[in-house]
């Protein structure tokens, strides 16, 4: 298995390149945090949550507005991963499409 320091690495890794080239901003003019730093963060807290296994789930975010997507084994791991994402500074809703089952 992975560890997921490495796994962590690999997805910030990944998130710099969609960057385009602009410069990296975690807050825009009014304030608000953007998407991408929301969406890092929502992932690497997921990722550090010890009853949450973030690898089969994809994180979304647009306008502030969080979506998780994937698979988990089981509701209580979906009320965590809900529960983890919204308490992510940024986060203004959370939208779960998760799948039980994996």
């Amino acid at each position: 298995m992975i560890p997921r320091f490495l796994l962590l690495v690999c997805l910030a890794a990944c998130a710099f390149p969609a960057c385009g080239g602009t410069s990296i901003r975690t807050m825009d003019a009014a304030g608000a945090m953007d998407d991408a730093t929301i969406t890092a963060r929502v992932k690497t807290a997921l990722l550090n949550d010890q009853q949450v296994g973030a690898t089969k789930i994809d994180v979304s975010t647009t306008n502030g507005v969080v979506t998780i997507s994937g698979t988990v084994r089981n509701r209580a791991e979906e009320a965590r991963a809900i529960e983890v994402a919204r308490k992510t500074p940024g986060v203004k809703d959370v939208r779960s499409t998760l799948q039980t089952g994996g």
